[in-house]
């Protein structure tokens, strides 16, 4: 059986919002079959949990915001990619503040965190959802156009592609494809940071936003280069951290899936605007277990490798 899997201990992490700038704790827990992962804000009168499920997401400007009960958890999008990435069905998260430590603006801290607490297969099946209808939304038109689409395929394979008129972009690959059957998640993708440009920050910081940023955790441009003294972390890291995105953004719709995604200049709000139209459509996907590993998509039924 293709079983569902937790953490072995609990782990936590210490740090700073990218958006408040708040100080932040995170306590990751274990949590029993069939619990999902669920955030747990502790710092509240009285606790609130958050399970993730494509309607808890509320805001997805600039970060995917996830709420329930009065109160909400932003930029949850890079731990859930590592959730994602190692496979992890089942996690309570006690969280101090509104919004999930950025750490180095990644998803390769939670990959540590995670995998240094141990993964652990449960007594119970892992429940994937599987595509078995192609589903597209789209949103402008000619330069302004953008999309993104799920279609049947035995496994999980992302392609993304960018389109950034900037010279240090344009050196770079403005498209990529990972397949997460390949076991490689946390050499390939989860070291890709979030970027942006200093006019952009700038603004951002004005409106009270960014608070948190620094070259400490995001690939910062000017007009000609990175900022950043150690240069890029991979050829093609900006478009990499939009596959790490979308893998963390498609998983809050709270069980793995089976398809192939695509997108062309999609982001937080689109890629869940997708899971939200995919659910639309019952006939679309179907809830599938693998009570024979051998049935699984191949790579399925390792852990994830570490470095």
């Amino acid at each position: 059986m293709l079983s569902q899997r937790t953490l072995k201990s609990i782990t936590r992490a210490v740090g700073v919002g990218l958006h408040s700038g708040q100080r932040v704790e995170l306590t990751l827990r274990p949590a029993p079959v069939d619990h999902g992962i669920v955030f747990r804000r502790v710092d509240l009168p009285e606790p609130v949990e958050i399970a993730m499920t494509a309607e808890s997401v509320t805001d997805t400007r600039l970060a995917s915001t996830v709420s329930a009960g009065g109160a909400k958890v932003q930029t949850v999008e890079h731990l859930m990619s590592a959730c994602a990435g190692l496979g992890i069905d089942n996690l309570l998260i006690d969280i101090t503040a509104d919004e999930v430590p950025i750490l180095d603006g990644s998803a390769s801290s939670f990959v540590f965190l995670l995998q240094s607490a141990g993964i652990v297969p449960q007594a119970a099946a892992r429940r994937f959802i599987r595509v078995t209808k192609p589903v597209e939304v789209r949103e402008g038109e000619g330069a302004d156009a953008k999309w993104a689409r799920l279609e049947p395929y035995h496994g999980y394979k992302l392609s993304f592609e960018i389109d950034f008129d900037h010279r240090v972009v344009n050196l770079t690959g403005q498209r990529v494809e990972f397949d997460l059957g390949s076991g490689s998640y946390s050499r390939d993708i989860a070291r890709a940071r979030t970027f942006g440009f200093t006019k952009e920050v700038e603004y951002m910081r004005s409106k009270g936003l960014a608070l948190g940023g620094g070259l400490d955790n995001a690939i910062v441009m000017d007009d000609t280069k990175v900022l950043n003294a150690g240069g890029l972390r991979y050829d093609d890291e900006f478009v990499k951290h939009k596959i790490l995105d979308a893998m963390g953004d498609l998983y809050v719709i709270g069980r793995p899936l089976l398809a192939a995604y695509s997108a062309f200049r999609s982001g937080h709000a689109l890629n869940n605007k997708l899971l939200r139209e995919l659910l639309a459509h019952p006939e679309a996907y179907e809830v599938v277990t693998f009570d024979d590993e051998k049935r699984a998509p191949a790579g399925f039924a390792e852990v994830a490798r570490a470095w």
